[in-house]
């Protein structure tokens, strides 16, 4: 998934979600390959900019959100449940649009560029 159509995503200064948004953001693991990640997100919520480095997120429960970019565009997605996509490194921050909670366990690659 592309975060705007047509634009490419890039992480201008690094900001960690467990950080910005500890309401939303949890560490399950961490090593020196892979952090994992569970976000939670409300219906309604959202949460504060932040970063990832190349990720994979499954869905577990999935709903609409919209993505804000830092140079403010936004784009919208929904996701079922189950759904699971690969991200390059970014700095955005998710709006749940919808009307049911989000919940989503996201892997964050150590070792990608």
């Amino acid at each position: 998934m592309a975060p705007v159509a047509g634009r490419e995503a890039t992480v201008l200064t690094y900001i960690d979600p467990i950080e910005s948004s500890p309401n939303n953001y949890r560490v399950l693991l961490e090593n020196e390959h892979v952090r994992v990640l569970r976000m939670t997100l409300k219906a309604g919520e959202s949460d504060e900019q932040h970063s990832h480095p190349a990720m994979t997120v499954c869905f577990v429960k999935g709903g609409k959100i919209r993505i804000h970019l830092p140079d403010g565009q936004a784009d919208e997605a929904d996701f079922s449940d189950g759904d699971v996509l690969w991200h390059e490194a970014w700095t955005h921050r998710i709006e749940n649009i919808g009307d049911s909670p989000i919940l989503s366990f996201i892997v964050e690659d150590k070792h990608a560029p």
